[in-house]
C-alpha cells in the first residue's frame, strides 16, 4: 500500500530524519513529499491527495498554525490527519494545534514514537 506524506518542515535534515524513519521501520512504498514552509505545502496539497500531514510550527513565510487553518477551511483537505512534529513548548500553543485533531510529537523524537504515532492516524 502506497501511503502518500507530506512532510513540511523548514529544515532539510529534519525532513530526512523523518523519510529515513519512515524507511527503516519498513514503509519503504511510503510517498514522501516536501515542504520548506506552509505556502509550499498548501501548493503540494492542490496538487497531490495526500494521506497524512506532518508539520512543524515555527516556519518561515507561512508557519505551522496558519497552514492548519488553511488545511482545515478546505473541504478538499480537512480530513487529512495531521501530525505535528515540533520543538515549541507553548502549552496554549500546542492545545490549540490539537484543536485541529492533530496529534504532537516533540522534537526530538524517536523512530518508534514517531511510528506508533502514524499508525494512530492512518
Amino acid at each position: 500500500m502506497d501511503i502518500k506524506i507530506l512532510v513540511v518542515d523548514d529544515s532539510p535534515i529534519m525532513r530526512k530524519v523523518i523519510e529515513r524513519t519512515f524507511n527503516i521501520c519498513g514503509y519503504e512504498s511510503t510517498s514522501i513529499f516536501e515542504a520548506s514552509n506552509g505556502k509550499e505545502g498548501l501548493d503540494i496539497l492542490e496538487e497531490h491527495a495526500i494521506d497524512l500531514l506532518i508539520v512543524d510550527i515555527n516556519m518561515p513565510i507561512m508557519d505551522g498554525v496558519q497552514m492548519l487553518k488553511e488545511v482545515k477551511k478546505n473541504d478538499q483537505t480537512k480530513e487529512i490527519p495531521i501530525l505535528i512534529i515540533s520543538a515549541e513548548s507553548n502549552k496554549e500553543r500546542i492545545e490549540k494545534l490539537s484543536r485541529f485533531g492533530a496529534i504532537f510529537i516533540h522534537k526530538p523524537f524517536t523512530p518508534e514514537k514517531l511510528m506508533a504515532k502514524m499508525e494512530q492516524l492512518i
